[in-house]
């Protein structure tokens, strides 16, 4: 199995910054892919970003410019850094794993963005 611990997240005001990460232990399939989606309260879950083990990266729109995903393969561990916040970046948002058919969600963390 595969487990992931995040940390990150928390309140800013608009225009501020956050870092998230996302610590994967376990069994380990090598050319995983990690990535960040968010969840807005009544809204559907959405990709963020995704980054593969060799660094191939893709962004969402809505973020393209202001956050950068990033990892650390010796440590499994991936980043998400947040920049010019807006209001409607607030979400939960939660990091994924996505291995040899398996598939695993972190628990999220909350990100709040107040005008």
């Amino acid at each position: 199995q595969v487990q992931l611990v995040e940390s990150g997240g928390g309140a800013v005001q608009t225009g501020g910054s956050l870092r998230l990460s996302c610590a994967a232990s376990g069994s380990i399939y090598r050319n995983h892919i990690m990535g960040w989606y968010r969840q807005a309260p009544g809204k559907q879950r959405d990709v963020v970003a995704t980054i593969t083990r060799d660094m191939v990266t893709s962004y969402s729109d809505s973020v393209k410019g202001r956050f950068t995903i990033s990892r650390d393969n010796a440590r499994n561990t991936v980043f998400l850094q947040m920049n010019m916040l807006k209001p409607e970046d607030t979400a939960v948002y939660i990091c994924k794993y996505d291995g040899l058919a398996l598939h695993i969600w972190g628990q999220g963390t909350q990100v709040i963005v107040s005008s």
